[in-house]
């Protein structure tokens, strides 16, 4: 009986899952949500090339000094990538090799 249970909870979760995904897919039926979806196309065809759509010349100019804060700080400038991920480099440390003979034995 116990078993009935989870395998008919589980059919309803797959069912549910299966009908929020078609839900998703599917065109936007209201008025706001396809208003919010064509402000964000619109959005990506203003920004493309990574700019600030709309921007005004103060906004940029504020925006090239706050990058440059950035690069100074954390080590940037030109010709360096500030956008990819850092290499990072471990390197083996140097051990002292054990003294056997002057240790003292038991």
């Amino acid at each position: 009986m116990l078993v009935s249970k989870l395998v008919g909870l589980r059919a309803a979760t797959t069912s549910m899952m299966v009908s929020r995904n078609l839900a998703a897919a599917q065109k936007a039926t209201d008025p706001i949500q396809q208003l919010f979806l064509d402000k964000i196309r619109e959005y990506k065809q203003k920004s493309a090339g990574g700019k600030v759509p709309d921007a005004s010349p103060a906004v940029e100019k504020e925006l090239k000094t706050e990058l440059e804060k950035l690069e100074k700080q954390y080590g940037g400038g030109p010709g360096i990538d500030m956008t990819a991920f850092p290499s990072l480099k471990f390197e083996e440390p140097k051990l002292d090799p054990i003294d056997e003979q002057a240790a003292p034995k038991k």
